[in-house]
């Protein structure tokens, strides 16, 4: 989900939330909202909504006379954008971003294969501008220029499979290569072969052939593994 607005309820979630998701709270804590409110100075009512942000992910669950209960990890909600970018800033980032892209490496190809069968031609066009736009950051240490059009080219893939599940799935992989980027577990070009890779995806979807669709993502994926062993092992 997406966290309205960024006011005094925002600057209490961009600092207890990472405090949860890093386990400062492990899953049990009990956090006072009026202990809260005191600490990070702000009324009841903003601590309030901001805990009903959190309930939203999953991340704590409120109990009448108990207080605020942080809930098991197990029961987050992994796929919230926001979480996803909390756990990416702390400690645990290279496991979660394996975990997230192992996640890729199961949805993408087939994504990318179904894409080839139902890409409109707008769609096709889209690919094409996006890797036209990744070729031309790929070199001279524009990784933010080229995260652009990364994560364009893999939000219109899903989109393009006809898939809604798929396409849902759009801000997550989003998130990860975000994230990536951020906390540079990247080289500080993109791997030329993946930049090849992404133009032949597109080449193959455009011509509408599945099988080679599929092969070429999967390749990205891996080679998005292979990397993180040597960045963030």
């Amino acid at each position: 989900m997406t966290i309205p607005g960024r006011g005094l309820h925002g600057h209490v979630l961009d600092t207890l939330g990472p405090a949860i998701t890093a386990g400062e709270f492990p899953p049990g804590s009990v956090l006072r909202t009026d202990e809260l409110s005191q600490r990070f100075d702000v009324s009841r009512s903003v601590m309030r909504e901001a805990v009903r942000v959190l309930e939203s992910m999953h991340l704590v669950e409120s109990r009448r006379r108990v207080g605020v209960i942080v809930r098991p990890t197990a029961e987050w909600n992994v796929y919230d954008p926001q979480v996803i970018r909390w756990r990416l800033a702390g400690a645990d980032r290279p496991r979660q971003l394996r975990s997230l892209t192992v996640l890729r490496s199961a949805i993408e190809p087939v994504a990318a294969g179904m894409a080839a069968k139902n890409a409109t031609p707008e769609q096709c066009a889209e690919l094409t501008e996006c890797v036209l736009g990744m070729v031309a950051n790929s070199r001279g240490h524009k990784l933010e220029g080229y995260l652009i059009h990364d994560v364009a080219f893999h939000r219109v893939i899903l989109t393009a499979s006809g898939n809604e599940m798929f396409a849902r799935l759009g801000d997550v992989v989003a998130e990860v290569l975000t994230g990536r980027t951020a906390h540079r577990v990247m080289f500080a070009d993109p791997d030329p072969a993946a930049v090849t890779l992404h133009v032949q995806v597109a080449e193959a979807v455009r011509e509408g052939d599945a099988e080679r669709a599929e092969h070429l993502t999967r390749e990205i994926t891996e080679g998005a593994l292979q990397e993180l062993d040597i960045l963030a092992p």
